[in-house]
């Protein structure tokens, strides 16, 4: 799936998704976080290259000092309503995770070390416009898949 990945440098990961996003595809990532971590973003996109104007089919912005895990799309240029419900706040400075991002019909499934955590159901209608996986903020990645 990833395999032409670059990382242009610590803080920012882009990776390809060949052939789009699809129901049943789930997406990995495995890092460790910071030790005075502010926040730290995994986003599904539509171009490999960071484009700020690229449809977002989904961007996971995880806040430290709020305790926030907040989800977002961004469609034509312009960002909907953000979405930060949660039952709990999974992350904790210097500790390992692993987030899963499962694509199903209507929604993306988040689970965070096995956990559900979150849903978010799908703004960007042609998921096979989802090329691009982008990861960057206060973590360091062990891997992605």
């Amino acid at each position: 799936m990833a395999e032409n990945d670059k990382i242009k440098n610590e803080e920012m990961y882009i990776g390809e998704i060949k052939g789009g996003l699809r129901p049943s595809m789930r997406l990995v990532v495995v890092g460790i976080v910071k030790q005075q971590p502010k926040s730290m973003v995994v986003a599904v996109v539509c171009h490999p290259e960071d484009d700020s104007e690229s449809d977002v089919g989904l961007q996971v912005t995880v806040s430290f000092q709020d305790r926030a895990v907040l989800r977002n799309a961004r469609l034509g240029g312009k960002w909907g309503a953000s979405e930060n419900a949660l039952s709990y706040f999974p992350f904790a400075a210097g500790e390992p995770f692993k987030m899963e991002i499962v694509c199903e019909h209507q929604q993306f499934r988040i689970l965070v070390d096995g956990q559900p955590l979150c849903g978010f159901t799908h703004r960007v209608t042609q998921l096979a416009s989802l090329t691009a996986l982008h990861i960057y903020g206060d973590l360091q990645l062990t891997k992605v898949a």
